[in-house]
């Protein structure tokens, strides 16, 4: 394993493991560090041990790319993979192998925090034949929400990454669309509509009371601009906590199962929304879903298997949940609506 290739590899375990961000961060860096430099002076540097005089490098990092060079898998990775080596979860693996794809992810164009081809590289490495790069609405400034013109740019990169990954893997483009106060989407009509997958969600006025959330709601699944709603009672709970929104949710997944938008199965541990409770309702209303991530990093694609387990569970069957389908039938289903 070459350096730069262990080091990232050790940032996704970490990722996935919920590791703190700023361990993280440090073998990203690192990565970033050594990328560009060339390959005799990062041999001359490990072998004289003056690794760490470069800024971004400190003992662990240097320790990875030494031992990397030498041919020996690093210590520190081996230890992270042996971890690794035991589920995140139990249940969910039939469904988690079932899955081509996941349809809601961000990148550092708005909070997340990596690039746009290197979420694409570690979706197509755990196996997805395609990903909906999701990145924020311009209301969400906390979260540096794309204006209609950093969007319009953003899908010639989108185009430019599928031309340098090639066959075999396809990032679509999308957005995480705000659902405004009164139903409205927080984006222009036409670019929504040049999107190959819309996810709309809701963050904020989250205590409105429940007659108001529920029309909100059924106004933005009865778009057919949207195709999934997502994390729908915006609930949070460890660390931080919130509790869920309130709504009628018998009416609103009858209007996704009437307008065919998928619900989200949010995977992210803090938030495994919808509830079991509300999982089973909308499996009874008909609707359709999505098991997505919300992936704002690669090592948080592999959290899916969160979203896999519950659904598993609460007895969603593969063929309605659409991030199992092969993306031309996406494609179909999102722009049939």
């Amino acid at each position: 394993m070459e350096p730069v290739e262990a080091l990232e590899r050790v940032a996704f375990l970490l990722e996935r493991s919920q590791a703190p961000t700023y361990r993280v961060k440090a073998f990203r860096t690192a990565a970033a560090v050594i990328r560009d430099l060339p390959d005799e002076e990062l041999r001359r540097r490990a072998a004289d041990g003056s690794l760490t005089t470069l800024k971004g490098i400190g003992p662990s990092t240097a320790g990875v790319v030494t031992e990397a060079l030498t041919g020996r898998a690093p210590g520190y990775l081996a230890k992270l993979e042996e971890a690794a080596g035991a589920p995140l979860v139990q249940g969910g693996l039939a469904l988690r192998e079932a899955l081509r794809g996941d349809c809601h992810l961000h990148s550092d164009w708005s909070d997340g925090g990596s690039g746009i081809e290197e979420m694409a590289r570690a979706a197509r490495a755990i196996g997805h034949e395609w990903a909906v790069l999701t990145d924020h609405s311009p209301r969400l400034t906390i979260a540096r929400g794309l204006s209609p013109d950093r969007l319009r740019r953003q899908l010639d990169v989108v185009a430019e990454v599928n031309a340098e990954l090639g066959d075999g893997f396809r990032l679509l483009t999308g957005i995480e669309c705000d659902i405004l106060a009164d139903g409205a989407l927080d984006q222009e009509e036409e670019l929504l509509e040049r999107l190959d997958v819309v996810v709309a969600s809701v963050h904020s006025k989250l205590r409105m009371d429940a007659p108001a959330m529920t029309r909100r709601l059924v106004a933005a699944v009865a778009s057919p601009l949207v195709d999934v709603l997502g994390h729908c009672t915006g609930r949070l709970y460890g660390g931080r906590t919130r509790p869920e929104s309130e709504f009628d949710a018998d009416m609103v997944f009858a209007a996704c199962a009437r307008f065919g938008t998928a619900v989200e199965i949010n995977s992210r541990p803090e938030r495994l929304d919808p509830p079991r409770r509300l999982l089973r309702r909308a499996l009874d209303a008909g609707a359709l879903f999505a098991i997505d991530s919300d992936a704002h990093a690669p090592g948080q694609l592999d959290w899916q298997i969160y979203g896999c387990a519950r659904a598993e569970e609460c007895g969603v069957p593969a063929d309605r949940v659409v991030t199992t389908w092969p993306a031309d039938r996406l494609l179909d289903w999102a722009g049939s609506k």
